[in-house]
């Protein structure tokens, strides 16, 4: 093959230092954005947070002070920065990790940042119960099996092959969890529904009201209750219908998944990024003021810029100096976009917050991306783990995006909206006749909105509504 030399014309986009830095900070969360700019503080001497500042009140949310990026103090040129960006990176910001081995060596206020796991209290009650090493042995095997809601996912049977203990008989594998079965909270250990029930009910006073109705009815009718007619349940059990329903109510309070109430995650606290407020008919938008902190630059660092100081030195503070103001610009760029964004939510979505879900309206990041002249990916990260907080509550921002509906009168309706009606449709039925999915079509026709019978199913179904079948009750 002849070697040859072509000359060929292309064009290409690199990513510049500003640029990357600028997409990372944009697609940082509001916890992740604070932990970067203390570490920049730290490592940059020459980037200060500006203490001495008076606080000034915006007149609206067009008018917030933004980190101040004046160059006056330090005396040195001003470099270029990029202020437009288009995204072409991949958002892979770190998700914050918390940790803390002990609990009791953390502050009172982030103790709840480190739940108890429901092994961990499980254990703890192990630990006050005497057991002999062979049954500990066993004891430990069966927490190390249940779920998070704490039922058993093996059997005893499993259990006892998987030990690695000699002359122990599937007796003995049942009478230490026998035993387990009366740790709280109580239910736990069980291998279905209905044997956590019964455990609660036997953990009863024996003078509990209509205590051992209730086991009889969860034992032999618990999959009947639902659909059953009241009559023919209290005919088997040879009760009547008044004590029946007072055996329903013991049963309907009982946890079906009791290991579920000691939480096994890591609380993952919310900073709201901007905030909402009415203020004389009008909604005002306003950064948080813990996300936009005044940043500036030392100026006795800079000053040292040219004065004798070594080659090293001069590098070294020119450097920094650079990467302060890239850090400050690309700082002031994040909170620029994300409150450009977020205006023109709040613009666009008025009607939920005077009125609820049932006023949202449809919204994709098309829509923003084009009034505020920006990419769509660009949307995508300003709205991706930040949150706004609102009269009605704290939301992330793509809560507040869903595709549309078509409606009677030739306008769209948002699928959140449809799904907030359908929830209210649904809480006020009747449950002896329950509205099936081609009702509920009807019904949100008369209430403006055309929606197919599977695509009412289908959002149903992410609302975690069960079929109408399902919804029946007689009693």
């Amino acid at each position: 093959m002849k070697q040859s030399l072509q000359l060929k014309m292309g064009q290409a986009l690199t990513l510049t230092p500003q640029l990357q830095q600028a997409i990372k900070l944009l697609q940082l969360s509001t916890i992740d954005l604070q932990q970067a700019i203390e570490e920049t503080l730290e490592s940059n001497p020459l980037l200060e947070r500006e203490t001495d500042h008076v606080e000034t009140e915006s007149g609206s949310h067009e008018n917030v002070d933004f980190s101040s990026i004046g160059d006056s103090e330090d005396g040195a040129t001003e470099l270029p920065v990029d202020t437009r960006w288009e995204d072409l990176m991949p958002s892979s910001a770190p998700t914050p990790t918390l940790g803390g081995d002990g609990l009791d060596d953390l502050p009172f206020g982030e103790r709840d940042a480190n739940p108890e796991s429901l092994q961990s209290q499980l254990l703890w009650q192990l630990n006050l119960t005497r057991f002999s090493d062979t049954d500990r042995e066993i004891a430990l095997a069966f927490i190390d099996s249940i779920d998070s809601n704490g039922r058993l996912t093996q059997t005893p049977m499993e259990i006892l092959e998987s030990l690695a203990i000699e002359d122990v008989e599937l007796d003995e594998v049942m009478a230490v969890l026998h035993r387990l079965q009366h740790f709280e909270p109580t239910g736990v250990f069980a291998t279905d529904l209905k044997e956590c029930l019964l455990l609660q009910l036997r953990q009863m006073p024996v003078t509990t009201p209509y205590r051992e109705l209730a086991g009889q009815l969860v034992s032999r009718y618990l999959e009947h209750i639902a659909t059953a007619q009241p009559r023919q349940l209290a005919r088997r059990l040879r009760t009547d219908e008044t004590n029946l329903r007072h055996a329903l109510t013991l049963i309907r309070n009982l946890d079906p998944t009791p290991g579920a109430t000691i939480g096994s995650d890591t609380t993952e606290y919310i900073v709201p990024d901007v905030f909402v407020r009415r203020v004389n008919n009008q909604w005002r938008v306003e950064l948080n003021a813990d996300i936009a902190p005044k940043l500036r630059i030392n100026s006795e660092y800079a000053n040292l810029i040219g004065k004798g100081q070594s080659q090293s030195d001069q590098h070294f503070l020119k450097e920094n100096l650079q990467e302060a103001r890239w850090f400050m610009k690309s700082l002031q760029n994040r909170n620029e976009t994300l409150l450009k964004v977020a205006s023109k939510i709040v613009e666009h979505q008025r009607q939920f917050l005077e009125i609820g879900e049932e006023g949202m309206r449809p919204l994709v990041l098309a829509d923003i991306a084009e009034q505020i002249d920006m990419h769509e990916s660009t949307i995508s990260r300003a709205t991706t783990r930040k949150f706004m907080h609102t009269p009605r509550g704290v939301f992330e921002l793509k809560y507040f995006f869903s595709s549309h509906v078509a409606a009677t009168e030739g306008g769209e309706c948002s699928s959140t909206a449809i799904k907030a009606l359908i929830k209210k449709l649904v809480q006020d039925e009747d449950c002896r006749k329950p509205l099936s999915d081609n009702k509920l079509c009807s019904l949100l026709e008369t209430q403006g909105a055309v929606v197919a019978r599977r695509t009412v199913a289908k959002y149903r179904e992410q609302l975690n509504i069960p079929p109408s079948n399902e919804r029946k009750r007689h009693i």
